[in-house]
């Protein structure tokens, strides 16, 4: 992949964990929602590791361990190591470490997953922005428990001059009751007191990208997300390809007004799609077709979708088929007609349709 902009889904006639070495695979809204696993996660991920895929886990979830994410995986049953987990706390200990002293004190605003990957970079965790000779302060998500005063000391450390590092900036995070605040909404509140800005390290930046290519040695990886903005995006900046599942915050309104590099390589429903090719979508006289499916970016300003047959198309099949080739064929139409912009045409009838 190159960073030209993206007008259509891309075709694969192999299936997706035969084309590629590594599954670089975000967790929230992808695995799991709410600690459970999502419908097909369990037995796709085990049929593309059979196959020989090799699978990490990406996450800007920096709360837990490696090895507390590698233990939840195997309670889901799918069996991991820790080595195989890499996460925005990771990432960003590695950045801190690369401009602090070795055992500097960094002032922790979030999980024992801070706390651990800090010591692993040789540094030592503090939770007062009162510690002498305090050499940075990291915020990471810390769940929904997280105390408000860890804010307020974060931002006394800061407004001194402390230099200030973030896991990652989402601004939500699927739950199993819905989307809640990410560690993103967190960093507003402290940008807010100080003023500040944070170096990030997490998707869609470059210090994951690094952290991921060195603890996995994937040489053709495909990264595999639910989110444009982090997953999608961060593929775009380490010009690897990348495969968005409709099982997380993604939603194919959203998917047909993203902006080039938020744009993804494949779209399917859920993690069914790394055993499967993903099908042309072809130009047409009309506009765009996949499948049993054309999409047309009309004159005045609205996506339409055909069914083939329609318009007295020659040869066309009898039926539809598969609504995400519908979904796929919007995507070419929209993309195409949005450039390197954004789409503004109206898709609600042709979603609805397709019931999406």
């Amino acid at each position: 992949m190159t960073r030209q902009s993206r007008t259509s889904p891309a075709a694969s006639e192999q299936s997706l964990h035969q084309a590629y070495d590594t599954a670089l695979l975000d967790l929230d809204g992808v695995v799991y929602a709410g600690g459970e696993a999502i419908a097909y996660a369990v037995e796709s991920l085990a049929a593309a590791r059979a196959d020989g895929m090799h699978l990490a886990y990406v996450t800007n979830n920096a709360l837990r361990t490696p090895d507390a994410v590698a233990e939840h995986l195997g309670e889901l049953g799918i069996p991991t190591e820790a080595a195989e987990v890499i996460t925005s706390a990771q990432a960003v200990a590695r950045l801190i470490a690369e401009q602090v002293e070795p055992g500097s004190k960094v002032l922790v605003i979030g999980g024992e997953g801070l706390r651990v990957a800090l010591r692993e970079r040789g540094l030592v965790p503090v939770e007062s922005a009162e510690e002498e000779g305090l050499a940075a302060v990291v915020q990471g998500y810390g769940g929904p428990d997280l105390p408000w005063g860890r804010f307020a000391e974060a931002s006394y450390a800061i407004n001194r001059g402390v230099p200030w590092f973030a896991s990652n900036t989402d601004l939500t995070i699927p739950g199993a009751r819905g989307i809640a605040p990410g560690n993103g909404a967190a960093v507003e509140v402290v940008r807010i007191a100080t003023g500040a800005e944070p170096q990030v390290a997490g998707k869609p930046l470059p210090p994951m990208h690094r952290e991921t290519v060195l603890r996995t040695g994937a040489r053709r990886p495909l990264v595999v997300g639910d989110r444009l903005d982090t997953d999608i995006e961060g593929a775009f900046n380490g010009e690897v390809d990348s495969l968005l599942v409709l099982t997380g915050v993604t939603d194919a309104e959203q998917l047909l007004r993203a902006e080039p590099r938020h744009r993804p390589t494949y779209v399917d429903r859920d993690l069914r799609g790394l055993l499967a090719g993903q099908p042309e979508v072809e130009p047409c006289a009309e506009g765009f077709r996949c499948g049993g499916w054309t999409a047309v970016a009309t004159n005045g300003g609205v996506l339409e979708l055909r069914e083939a047959g329609e318009g007295g198309e020659a040869g066309a099949a009898a039926e539809a088929g598969d609504p995400l080739d519908g979904l796929r064929a919007l995507c070419a139409a929209a993309w195409t007609a949005a450039g390197d912009g954004v789409c503004t045409f109206d898709a609600a009838k042709a979603l609805a349709r397709l019931g999406l």
